[in-house]
């Protein structure tokens, strides 16, 4: 019993304590969130717009956080009757 008390300790002391990592952006059929330091590197609009074609909706932005480790987010409303045609779907 103590052999295995003493491999357990020794492997979370080997692991140590380690933080989840965030992906730089996450997303569903209801909206998502893009890491901040993507803003000079990649196209935040397109990212969102392409994200939210696949379900057939339209990208709406709603926040942004101006600080070190930010999310811009977005959520994906339904195209509004009569007003538009479903969005292009991008294939890539």
């Amino acid at each position: 019993m103590r052999w295995m008390v003493a491999i357990a300790i020794a492997l979370l002391a080997a692991n140590g304590a380690r933080a989840d990592t965030v992906p730089p952006f996450k997303g569903n059929d209801t909206g998502g969130i893009i890491s901040d330091n993507l803003v000079g590197y990649a196209d935040i609009r397109g990212l969102a717009v392409t994200h939210c074609a696949r379900y057939g909706k339209i990208a709406r932005f709603v926040g942004d956080q101006r600080r070190y480790g930010g999310y811009i987010s977005f959520a994906c409303k339904w195209v509004p009757v009569g007003v538009l045609e479903r969005p292009i779907r991008t294939l890539y």
